[in-house]
């Protein structure tokens, strides 16, 4: 998909818009170099562990170069972002923070980690995939809104991903690729998070669900499944709408929708900050509804501050997928390594949920690399990764089994929105801070499917 000097191109670019300004927030932070930068930091901060995790990064005297981005001395890999459109800096802040310290600890058995941040711009993930390919050795801890405009690409170069975020159909789950929180594509990735919702939290609710999602190639098709997965969760959806991707002046059409339909519960697919816009308009015609999805996206004080007064009016909740929640750092140490790590290495960082995301995914990539040794190939790597059957990344996460390529989620975790932040919520956690006894449910509409090296006229057997 590429940009055109025309009116359709705009319409375009604005619908992508809607699912990118989702898809993470201004971390208020300034942009990265694209190469890793020299570091200083206290000796504490060097330590190679992380969590339970011990050694992950340290020193050692390499040997030769055993693949494309491998020297003796470095390890060149890629990091996807849409910095240069969104001016979200996340995923290029985790990655500064992540090889900082690992560098700093001696990096993975005494090679630096070098990262190449790759702007895709929004529409040019291609080429950058393009230049990736020519350059790196794997990618990792990033991703791009219309990612499958590079899934060809990657997969006819035979490069390993190991991604923070993951957005379209053909992307996700595709071949060669690990996601670190172990979503499997064809599975309910919230079905343990709609049941809670639709059985034991809000059952009042199941009968009047809304959904609102923006307008985009990407928002669109999650709308779609979000429809199947509150089906599936014995819920009935009475409303069902999508939002213009170039923007509303006024949601005031859209509250006085959801309450002439008895819309008691409501999951909004899109940009936050529409969604504070919308949620001020309900509380102005005193509209409550008995809990809202404001997905993951929302989580982060940006969401909080724009909802004003509407934060305390309306009960706002989001999933995160097992991931520990940052309010929980006096109690998971992993979480609270992350925010020393970004005090250190980048203090005018926030710390965003991609970014905990992208830390899992740096983590898997690091213990992976460093179990291959000097023969560190992109074949060692993979098949390393591939074997960890209860990957945490040291505490940051529930345990998943990565061995499956395409399996449940297990484990989900709850946080709530209030005017003092997000805190998490009275979800009944059995497993630390997750609970972990989420249904497994397949999709049966049709969403599309990952891609695979067969497409491309390759195998397993093509990685060296």
């Amino acid at each position: 998909m590429r940009p055109r000097r025309t009116v359709a191109a705009v319409a375009a670019l604005a619908a992508v818009t809607v699912f990118v300004a989702g898809c993470g927030r201004d971390s208020g932070g300034e942009l990265g170099s694209e190469d890793t930068p020299a570091t200083q930091g206290s000796t504490a901060a060097a330590a190679g562990d992380f969590g339970d995790l011990k050694d992950v990064c340290g020193t050692g005297d390499p040997k030769g170069a055993p693949a494309q981005g491998v020297t003796a001395s470095e390890i060149s890999v890629g990091v996807f972002s849409d910095v240069g459109f969104t001016k979200n800096s996340e995923f290029d802040d985790a990655a500064k923070v992540f090889t900082s310290w690992c560098n700093e600890a001696g990096g993975i058995n005494g090679r630096k980690i070098a990262y190449n941040l790759r702007d895709s711009k929004i529409f040019e993930t291609r080429q950058r995939m393009i230049e990736s390919c020519r350059e790196d050795f794997a990618i990792v801890g990033g991703g791009s809104a219309l990612d499958a405009g590079g899934v060809e690409e990657r997969l006819k170069c035979l490069l390993p991903d190991i991604p923070a975020q993951t957005s379209q159909p053909e992307n996700i789950g595709s071949d060669l690729q690990i996601d670190a929180i172990g979503a499997g594509h064809s599975y309910i990735r919230y079905a343990g998070y709609f049941n809670w919702l639709l059985k034991e939290a809000y059952p009042a609710s199941a009968g009047a669900v809304g959904i609102i999602a923006g307008d985009s190639p990407v928002t669109k098709v999650i709308g779609d499944q979000t429809v199947e997965a509150v089906q599936k969760a014995g819920g009935t959806v009475a409303y069902n709408d999508l939002y213009p991707a170039a923007g509303v002046s006024d949601w005031t059409p859209y509250a006085q929708a959801l309450k002439s339909k008895g819309v008691k519960g409501l999951v909004f697919q899109g940009d936050f900050r529409s969604l504070a816009k919308l949620e001020q308009v309900l509380s102005s015609i005193d509209y409550k509804l008995d809990w809202i999805d404001a997905n993951s996206n929302a989580y982060g004080s940006a969401f909080v501050e724009l909802a004003g007064d509407a934060i305390s009016t309306q009960n706002n909740l989001a999933d995160l997928s097992g991931v520990a929640p940052l309010e929980v750092a006096d109690e998971v140490p992993a979480v609270q390594k992350v925010l020393d790590l970004y005090k250190e290495y980048a203090p005018d960082a926030e710390v965003t949920f991609p970014a905990l995301r992208a830390f899992s995914s740096w983590l898997l990539f690091a213990e992976s690399a460093k179990e291959c040794g000097d023969d560190l190939t992109r074949k060692c790597l993979y098949d390393t990764a591939r074997e960890q059957t209860e990957w945490t990344a040291g505490g940051l996460q529930a345990s998943v089994d990565i061995t499956k390529a395409d399996a449940p989620l297990k484990c989900f975790n709850v946080v709530q929105a209030s005017a003092d932040g997000w805190k998490p919520a009275d979800f009944e956690p059995d497993t630390g801070a997750f609970r972990c006894d989420a249904p497994s449910v397949k999709y049966t509409g049709s969403y599309g499917t990952p891609l695979t090296l067969a497409s491309v006229g390759k195998s397993l057997s093509d990685l060296k």
